[in-house]
């Protein structure tokens, strides 16, 4: 498959924000793309996933909600527990053919994960065992906080870990200022190229974002 697979440092860190301005960048180059979120909880009110649709409407050509997730949860805590409420389990293999379905149809996916690179998805997988059977580079998103030297660096080990490809990653400023030393220590230990950073802005805007990110 061609595509990228977007983790984060932790949940809130502006996945969505950055993977909906990838979809945008690879529409700008001509190329047909499916923005995708497999596994989505949180909804909003009037029934709407905000993640989902934001990829939705940025994909060429515009997706259906059921063609851009696969299972959606309401509450807003983590997808294997909101899968437990609902008394599901999420299926690892038929989320790959989930995602391998829909870029039959385009010439490129943006798989977007769920909160950090390492969260459960059920008893024996994660989104990391997701990471690896879709075998997609990963754009990692930095929430740029103090902390995200230390996150970054850890979720750079479990994606290498996994014998996976770093293709960049994406710093996002969740604040007006970043703390002092963030950001050079993040370009001189972490061993992949930045992609970009996308300065703090509200509210969040994708077109806004893809000027500011590099398309790998």
């Amino acid at each position: 498959m061609n595509g990228v697979f977007v983790t984060g440092t932790d949940t809130g860190v502006g996945k969505t924000l950055v993977s909906t301005a990838l979809v945008l960048g690879y529409a700008e180059r001509g190329e047909r793309v499916a923005g995708l979120k497999p596994i989505v909880s949180g909804m909003v009110e009037g029934g709407v996933y905000e993640d989902v649709e934001a990829l939705r409407r940025a994909s060429v050509p515009a997706r259906a909600v059921e063609e851009c997730t696969l299972y959606a949860f309401r509450p807003a805590i983590a997808p294997h527990f909101a899968a437990a409420q609902a008394g599901r389990t999420v299926d690892l293999a038929a989320v790959v053919r989930f995602v391998q379905g829909a870029w039959r149809e385009v010439d490129r996916v943006v798989v977007e994960g769920a909160g950090g690179f390492l969260v459960p998805l059920t008893a024996t997988d994660g989104f990391a065992d997701l990471a690896r059977a879709l075998n997609l580079p990963v754009v990692l998103v930095v929430g740029l906080r103090l902390g995200a030297i230390n996150h970054a660096l850890l979720t750079y080990e479990a994606i290498i870990a996994r014998g996976l490809v770093l293709a960049g990653w994406v710093g996002t400023m969740l604040a007006p200022e970043v703390a002092a030393g963030t950001l050079e220590g993040l370009r001189d230990y972490l061993p992949a190229p930045c992609l970009g950073i996308v300065p703090y802005h509200a509210p969040v805007d994708p077109e806004f974002a893809r000027r500011h990110i590099t398309i790998p």
